[in-house]
């Protein structure tokens, strides 16, 4: 219940003033039974601004971060995420994949929407980065369309380290669905895995307009964090007097 109090009493108007999405392809996604939305990930935002555009209740795999907090704030925003729609998910091995896997597919049983990012993770530059194939298995073993979605503009709104976002418009283009019927019982294959993860990242790509990466988003997060670290010890700042 309190997940439609967000949506159209509380959360809902107040993401729809401040980003005036703009809402193309909505027709593509199935006004009911089981799907994957798969999306590009580039703001906080993203978790709020495409549930709300959605005529259907869609539930994301969201970081386990999100659910951990110490203290009062900690259960109160771990209650905010839940009734907003979000399973936690442990990204931190395999076997935190394989968990993932099978949060995802008691959503898919109950003719549900699943809310995936791919790439795992928010992209800290605006680019798209490798697809992790995750969303390919759970496409092949619940047997669902995957119905790639661009979210354009919310980088620029809310890129990541920045708590409060920019007031400005932003658009949310769903593509057509893809169907992987034809690699059925093939869930355990590596490369058709891969192809359909690729095929996945290929459509979102060109819904975005974005540039692409062939690397996980989590490696370069971590290249580039340790290229700022190097920086800082090479030179470092020198005290203000």
């Amino acid at each position: 219940m309190f997940y439609y109090v967000l949506k159209y009493v509380l959360l809902g108007p107040l993401l729809r003033l401040a980003f005036r999405p703009r809402i193309e392809g909505l027709e593509h996604v199935p006004s009911s039974g089981p799907a994957i939305v798969a999306g590009n990930h580039l703001s906080f935002s993203d978790h709020f601004l495409m549930p709300a555009v959605l005529k259907r209740r869609i539930t994301f795999l969201a970081k386990a971060e999100y659910f951990t907090g110490p203290g009062i704030k900690g259960k109160l925003t771990a209650f905010f995420f839940r009734s907003a729609g979000q399973i936690p998910v442990d990204r931190s091995g395999k076997e935190a994949g394989q968990a993932a896997i099978r949060e995802g597919l008691c959503v898919l049983a109950k003719d549900e929407l699943l809310g995936i990012y791919p790439e795992g993770t928010r992209s800290h530059d605006g680019r798209l980065y490798k697809g992790k194939v995750g969303v390919a298995v759970m496409a092949l073993k619940a047997g669902v369309p995957v119905i790639p979605c661009a979210m354009i503009g919310t980088f620029e709104a809310q890129p990541p380290g920045r708590k409060i976002p920019r007031i400005r418009p932003v658009v949310i283009r769903f593509g057509t669905p893809l169907d992987f019927s034809r690699y059925a019982g093939m869930e355990n294959e590596k490369t058709i895995l891969r192809a359909i993860t690729d095929e996945i990242m290929y459509a979102i790509l060109t819904l975005s307009e974005q540039e692409y990466v062939d690397t996980y988003a989590a490696v370069a997060k971590a290249e580039a964090s340790a290229e700022r670290a190097e920086r800082a010890r090479r030179f470092p700042r020198l005290p203000l007097r």
